[in-house]
């Protein structure tokens, strides 16, 4: 059956919901919406002509917004490419106050080849290497933040908000359903919200940390999942913003209090028969599902700079509930990775190291990878841990620059994912941390400054 022409089903979409704005959307590195703001007659004419253009370097911005030296390590000019946008990410934008609508766009160069240094490119290079094997990986993100009060002074710590009792949480509520309430009126718009622009939320729950909140996400195809993420941190912290709160994804903004995670639940089905490749009968794991595992923990500490790729990534690893190395066990939270209960057709394995701060391109193209990686390979894993794996030897970086090392040294990573664009991301890194590197933090000044 040919598929209907995407421009036409994108003029037919904006004409139905009066469209008179279109915000084309390219995640970068960090995954900050790039792009450009359009009206829709400008949005369709551009499409038809391939005129939406962007310049190649927004791929290599920081983010501090800083464009890093290349030092011609990495060939790069630059060129505009071509923004084309994929018309199944059409979405409304329900923040608006006029009807508009957002879109991400896949970048090409002039010969219509892919930008190979896209998140969103990366992340479907490893899908094709799943299709040629006639796999189908489907996955679930769990999306933790915290709700904080406004904040407008970078030097001051972050203050749980005030919900709608009129008090601040001042103690841990997990899983508590009225502290959850107290910002029922925010999340009722998030879900209005996200309802419009089709991302499809499963539950909401109260975290451990002082107004920390966790989202699921329905299971589904990878590069869908990754959109609706991307576009999910943008709608929660716009919501919030329309509550006088910030929403902030760092993997651990407040000192006292639990990192954020965003954990990514994966299971394996055969193309053709729908069949769940984890499985074997009732009870038993399939040599695949061991190996997948084992790929994981072979090949997580080589990725995790995609895992955790800011310097405060690492500061969620120090709090006691974060795991510290590749353990796997059955419905054992203490372990990187962890084997639900679950029925045969459902079986999967979650990847608890992601934090929230990941672009979620890279990290289900990271974690792909390393299952791939473990499937092809005929890895073995491990046993599975009974036990509390957090008392066990840590075997993940400790730091931002020990997983850069990994990152760039690994033949099998630079392999699946392509030299240049390993090349580039260490370089954005390794640029961001020589910013933080500059700073001098309170802790110094508090401690150093009359006592050394």
């Amino acid at each position: 059956m040919t598929k209907p022409n995407p421009i036409i089903d994108m003029a037919t979409w904006c004409k139905q919901h009066q469209i008179t704005e279109v915000e084309c959307l390219v995640p970068d590195m960090a995954s900050i919406a790039r792009g450009k703001i359009l009206t829709a007659d400008k949005f369709l004419e551009g499409i038809e002509s391939d005129s939406h253009r962007i310049p190649e370097s927004i791929f290599t911005q920081s983010v501090t917004g800083d464009f890093p030296e290349t030092d011609g390590l990495v060939p790069l000019t630059d060129i505009d490419v071509i923004m084309r946008p994929d018309g199944n990410t059409i979405r409304l934008l329900p923040w608006r106050d006029h009807p508009a609508a957002q879109v991400i766009c896949d970048c090409l160069y002039a010969d219509n080849t892919p930008v190979d240094l896209s998140s969103r490119q990366v992340l479907r290079e490893i899908l094709a290497l799943y299709e040629n094997k006639g796999w189908k990986p489907v996955v679930a993100p769990e999306v933790e933040m915290y709700l904080v009060a406004m904040n407008f002074d970078p030097h001051e710590t972050l203050e749980p908000p005030v919900g709608r009792s009129g008090r601040p949480e001042t103690g841990r509520q997990a899983f508590g359903v009225d502290a959850a309430n107290e910002f029922n009126a925010l999340f009722k718009d998030v879900y209005d919200y996200c309802k419009a622009s089709r991302i499809d939320i499963d539950t909401l729950n109260h975290e451990c940390g002082a107004a920390q909140m966790e989202v699921n996400l329905l299971h589904g195809e990878p590069l869908e999942l990754a959109d609706q993420v991307f576009l999910f941190k943008r709608t929660m912290r716009q919501a919030a913003i329309e509550h006088d709160i910030h929403a902030t994804f760092m993997a651990r903004p407040m000192q006292h209090e639990a990192g954020s995670a965003l954990h990514i639940h994966t299971s394996l089905y055969d193309q053709e028969t729908g069949e769940n490749l984890f499985s074997q009968g009732q009870e038993s794991d399939t040599p695949l599902f061991l190996s997948f595992i084992a790929g994981l923990q072979t090949y997580a500490p080589m990725m995790m700079s995609l895992f955790a790729p800011t310097v405060n990534s690492y500061r969620r690893f120090v709090y006691k509930e974060a795991p510290i190395n590749t353990h796997w066990g059955r419905d054992n939270r203490s372990c990187g990775l962890r084997v639900p209960h679950a029925s045969p057709n459902n079986r999967r394995i979650e990847n608890r190291l992601p934090g929230a701060d990941v672009n979620p391109y890279l990290a289900m193209a990271g974690t792909l990878a390393c299952g791939y990686l473990g499937m092809t390979e005929g890895l073995t894993a491990t046993a599975s841990e009974q036990d509390n794996a957090l008392v066990l030897p840590r075997n993940l970086p400790v730091y931002l620059p020990n997983a850069l090392d990994n990152f760039s040294g690994n033949d099998a990573v630079r392999k699946v994912l392509g030299d240049r664009f390993v090349d580039l991301f260490c370089m954005i890194k390794r640029d961001e941390l020589a910013t933080f590197n500059q700073v001098i933090t309170s802790w110094e000044r508090e401690h150093l400054l009359l006592n050394v």
